[in-house]
């Protein structure tokens, strides 16, 4: 019973489940999942979010480690055996593991990668497509009591029972078709919550957000990618606003801001039930960005989420930002009291450039990540290596992300400092040292590869890049008197930075020689064509663009000015009153329907 989902129907088994891949199929391999997929584009996959998929079961293990140590049993991972991991210790003799301990306790126990655990984690991916994240979870996530796989497609379910037939996990994981929220909204109504919940959907995962921070158990912990990034990172600053509630912006810092961002619509969504969420590593890849939060019940820790979101003042001359929390908290007593924070930070215009602000947010203001829990995680890949294929990747990244400032949110870039006053750009380590010799701390983002995240106000920035234009002198009589360039380097410099290098200037990651960011895995890389109910294989991604490139204008190629257009259906045609004919430039592929009988 504990592996059944509370809603959904069970599809019929397979025909010929867990045979090998029949015509037009072919078999993947990823971590220690092997499935069966379709060579036409009946269910999404993407090879790139293998990044993804190996990070996400890693997290799972941290924190199964974290729920089940207080419940008696260990988790212990392939080179674990002998270690000890902090968690409880069985029993060196074999004939003592089912004898009680001798204070009436039970004896602790143990969990490996793919066996059930009584009492472990009860985890649901709620767009599952093929089944391949589930079946890896239930093959190298140890812990698990139960994973239901589901997805809305017929389809998507029919292959994922095969595949989940073919790799013998059937005793893990139950697939399961329903609509992913009226799944989890009637786990909450049946008082059967999952402890992970993780949305993976193609595109925005906004539509299943408020039934998934209803859905996760206490202190349980949702797992969530957006691949939407073009509306994150400030391209559509009013959807974003309509899916998550916040204006995005288009500046340096966009990939952290759209973290804080899903961040600040999860918080703000729990908000509503009395729950509130803290994050454990959020994470900027490729194209998308991943976030792993818990989620907690406390009606007073929630009258302090006002004071978690800020709004941001963007400056669009030289790229100045502040920030503005929208609550204060202040001691009171022995308790606190909560009010509307005061502001703004900036006057009418930049006090930089003397050009305009743009007002973002609101976002997430506080710490991404919770440092001891991702120091967890790179522990774990320490003790067992080998686990996953992306594992050089991911303890390259990790790494900067325990070196960043997690009290100081979004960052500058050195070629935007630079190309805002028309000078050279200085080397990272040159500006982390003035940084440093001016009593400020600094760090790299793992957001973006040339990142000045720090504490020192932008005044004291722009000092030390004024600084550098004095050792490396611009050309002033080029600059136009109103431009963000000239009226900075109008004002004299109060403080006198250093570029000396130092020592610790150098963060250890770097040191290292880590694999801190990556060159893009493959080429044309990026998100791929949405599944088709009933298959086709999709154009490829060169052909599509330029099929949709300007696809209303008119055309000025040999082909006779608009006779790309034939690939599109004329929807007169289609009704029946198209009176161009040939001289129409869509297509009349196809019958037109028959007159209506009178």
């Amino acid at each position: 019973m504990d592996r059944e989902p509370p809603n959904g129907s069970a599809p019929p088994p397979a025909p010929g489940a867990g045979d090998p891949p029949g015509t037009g199929e072919t078999l993947i391999s990823e971590g220690r999942a092997t499935i069966l997929f379709p060579s036409a584009n009946e269910v999404f996959y993407n090879p790139v979010q293998g990044f993804n998929r190996d990070l996400t079961c890693a997290v799972m293990t941290e924190f199964a480690r974290l729920q089940l140590q207080p419940k008696g049993i260990r988790v212990i991972l392939p080179g674990e055996e002998k270690m000890d991991t902090g968690g409880p210790h069985p029993p060196e003799d074999g004939a003592g593991d089912t004898a009680p301990a001798p204070d009436g306790t039970e004896p602790p126990r143990t969990a490996k990668p793919g066996e059930v655990c009584e009492g472990g984690l009860r985890v649901l991916e709620a767009l599952a497509a093929s089944g391949l994240r589930s079946i890896r979870f239930a093959k190298e996530v140890p812990g698990l009591r139960a994973v239901v796989a589901n997805d809305f497609s017929a389809r998507a379910v029919e292959l994922m029972s095969r595949n989940v037939a073919f790799n013998g996990v059937g005793d893990l994981v139950a697939p399961r078709m329903a609509d992913a929220r009226m799944l989890m909204h009637q786990c909450k109504a049946d008082r059967e919550p999952f402890d992970v919940i993780d949305l993976d959907p193609y595109g925005s995962p906004a539509p299943f957000l408020d039934a998934a921070v209803q859905a996760v158990s206490e202190g349980g912990l949702l797992c969530v990618t957006c691949t939407d990034m073009g509306v994150m990172a400030g391209n559509s600053a009013e959807t974003c606003y309509s899916k998550y509630g916040a204006v995005s912006l288009k500046g340096k810092f966009c990939h952290e801001m759209a973290l804080r961002i899903i961040l600040h619509s999860l918080d703000s969504r729990a908000n509503c039930y009395q729950r509130f969420i803290v994050p454990l590593l959020s994470v900027s890849a490729d194209f998308y960005v991943r976030v792993f939060a818990r989620v907690f019940m406390g009606q007073a820790k929630v009258k302090a989420s006002a004071s978690k979101q800020a709004l941001v003042y963007h400056c669009v001359g030289c790229g100045t930002h502040h920030l503005q929390r929208l609550g204060k908290v202040t001691s009171h007593g022995t308790g606190f009291k909560y009010g509307a924070a005061t502001g703004p930070p900036v006057g009418p215009t930049c006090e930089f450039c003397q050009h305009r602000h743009q007002l973002g947010g609101p976002i997430w203001a506080e710490p991404l990540h919770d440092p001891a829990f991702v120091e967890g995680v790179l522990a774990a890949l320490e003790r067992s290596p080998g686990r996953f294929q992306t594992e050089e990747r991911m303890r390259g990244m990790l790494s900067v992300i325990t070196e960043e400032l997690g009290d100081v949110p979004l960052y500058y870039t050195l070629d935007s400092l630079s190309s805002t006053i028309h000078c050279n750009t200085p080397s990272l380590l040159q500006v982390r040292s003035a940084l440093l010799h001016a009593g400020y701390r600094v760090s790299l983002s793992h957001a973006c590869k040339n990142a000045v995240k720090t504490d020192a106000p932008p005044a004291v920035l722009w000092d030390i890049m004024r600084c550098w234009a004095k050792i490396h002198p611009v050309k002033r009589e080029r600059l136009a008197e109103t431009s963000p360039a000239s009226r900075i380097l109008s004002v004299e410099p109060t403080l006198q930075a250093s570029f000396a290098l130092r020592d610790d200037a150098n963060p250890s990651s770097r040191k290292r020689g880590l694999k801190r960011f990556p060159e893009n895995p493959e080429a044309f890389w990026g998100p791929k064509a949405r599944a088709k109910a009933g298959g086709g294989i999709s154009p490829s991604l060169q052909e599509k663009r330029k099929r949709h490139q300007n696809k209303r204008t008119e055309r000025t190629d040999d082909d006779g000015g608009g006779a790309g257009l034939k690939h599109f259906p004329c929807k007169r045609f289609k009704e029946g009153n198209c009176s161009l004919g040939a001289q129409c430039c869509y297509s009349h592929e196809g019958e037109p329907p028959a007159a209506p009988q009178p």
